[in-house]
């Protein structure tokens, strides 16, 4: 595992920054959340009045006077774009890297195979995403220890879930587009993320658009549908994952036949 360890050490610095904004805006959000109590309360009836803009997100199905409501919307967009990013930057450019920076020669004629440069990869890539949402995890659980609410875990674990996955099955995806990528990917990683983001929005605006949940991992990550159902919906989850293998399959099809230059 001697590539895994040499990815975590390259990637430690990026890992560490983007577990720090995260982990910091969501803290921010829940300290704040008792001084803006009452007044959330009133701008939960506003936003509910609001139509098709609380409906992309989901703010006519909560109450922002709750925590729980609350951190949803708020905390839950915080890690879902901010995840989404680091995921999608970090998996776009893991295969290309070589290429771009000119190492591909020095990595390929050790006696390591291709397809395990792509499994100590895809290994790394994926610890990185589960340290930065347990550390974020642990920050917004002891943030919201110290405000002193009552806190329904279960909802709370779900909704983190539910993002580690959205974050699992766009690094996959990008995964598999930077086995096809000789350079820089960052136009690509930021597109992706911020594409199946908005895709989204588009699909709670209108029922005719509602097919692009069966597209974009952010459909089953949605905070209103999980706390008011209390549970993921496991068809979407499986979709997503399905298209993530795909993405993960196609790393491996096009990295081991490449001519690498």
């Amino acid at each position: 595992m001697t590539l895994v360890t040499h990815e975590l050490r390259q990637g430690w610095k990026s890992l560490s920054v983007w577990t720090a904004a995260i982990g910091f805006f969501i803290a921010v959000c829940v300290f704040i959340f008792p001084e803006m109590k009452g007044e959330m309360a009133q701008a939960g009836d506003i936003f509910a009045s609001m139509g098709a803009f609380t409906a992309a997100f989901g703010m006519d199905r909560l109450n922002f006077g709750t925590l729980m409501g609350y951190y949803a919307i708020e905390c839950g967009n915080v890690l879902g774009i901010g995840g989404a990013l680091f995921a999608a930057l970090t998996a776009t450019g893991a295969l290309a890297k070589e290429e771009r920076g000119g190492t591909a020669e020095f990595l390929l004629t050790h006696p390591i195979s291709r397809r395990r440069v792509v499994t100590e990869k895809l290994v790394a890539l994926m610890a990185q995403l589960a340290a930065l949402n347990l550390i974020v995890f642990l920050l917004a659980a002891a943030s919201m220890s110290a405000i002193g609410e009552e806190i329904p875990w279960k909802v709370v674990c779900l909704l983190h879930l539910a993002y580690f996955l959205v974050q699992v099955e766009i690094a996959a995806l990008c995964f598999g587009v930077s086995a096809f990528l000789r350079r820089g990917g960052l136009g690509v990683g930021l597109g992706t993320a911020i594409v199946l983001y908005f895709l989204n929005i588009v699909a709670n605006l209108t029922e005719q658009a509602e097919f692009l949940r069966y597209i974009t991992p952010f459909a089953f990550a949605e905070g209103a549908d999980i706390v008011e159902r209390g549970s993921l919906d496991a068809g979407l989850v499986l979709l997503g994952m399905a298209l993530g293998a795909v993405g993960i399959a196609a790393a491996y099809w096009k990295y081991t036949g490449k001519d690498i230059r």
